[in-house]
């Protein structure tokens, strides 16, 4: 089983990261992948670059303790999660999630746990810049109710 998590600055192929998640294990009868890219506009503003950060170390502590608990949770056998960061451009590639198990249904549920947990609670923090200038993004409320509905309560969901 491989549970790895890499944060880098430098793209990524997803064919040849799947290829290695799922190599050697003839149990794995699904994949289930997220792959998310810089949007040209969010919240009604085009979005020329965002930079993102990440406390080294931390972050990689996070997501690991958060694969640790999908393991718990999902009958799974190996999950990938990469993460950009630096400057990035509309339509770069910034996050790969990668699940895989017997059956599907154990793939989408914790790939979709993984996300959840990504946008919400692993440390990364996002600066767009738009024609209006630079500025900072907040979590979205949605991205609470998602986490929540897996029994996780967030600051922000607490707060309000």
């Amino acid at each position: 089983m491989s549970f790895t998590v890499s944060i880098q600055t430098q793209d990524f192929d997803v064919s040849q990261e799947l290829a290695v998640l799922r190599a050697g294990d003839a149990r794995v009868g699904a994949v289930c992948v997220f792959l998310g890219t810089v949007r040209e506009r969010n919240d009604g503003n085009s979005v020329a670059s965002m930079a993102l950060e990440h406390y080294p170390g931390m972050t990689e502590k996070s997501i690991s303790a958060m694969m640790d608990e999908a393991k718990k949770r999902f009958d799974i056998y190996a999950a990938r999660v990469m993460h950009r960061v630096g400057l990035l451009h509309p339509e770069d590639q910034i996050v790969l999630v990668a699940v895989t198990s017997a059956h599907r249904g154990e793939s989408f549920k914790a790939c979709e746990f993984l996300m959840d947990y990504l946008k919400t609670q692993a440390p990364f923090w996002k600066k767009e810049v738009t024609p209006e200038g630079a500025r900072w993004v907040d979590a979205r409320v949605s991205d609470d109710h998602a986490l929540a509905r897996w029994g996780i309560e967030t600051l922000n969901s607490v707060a309000k």
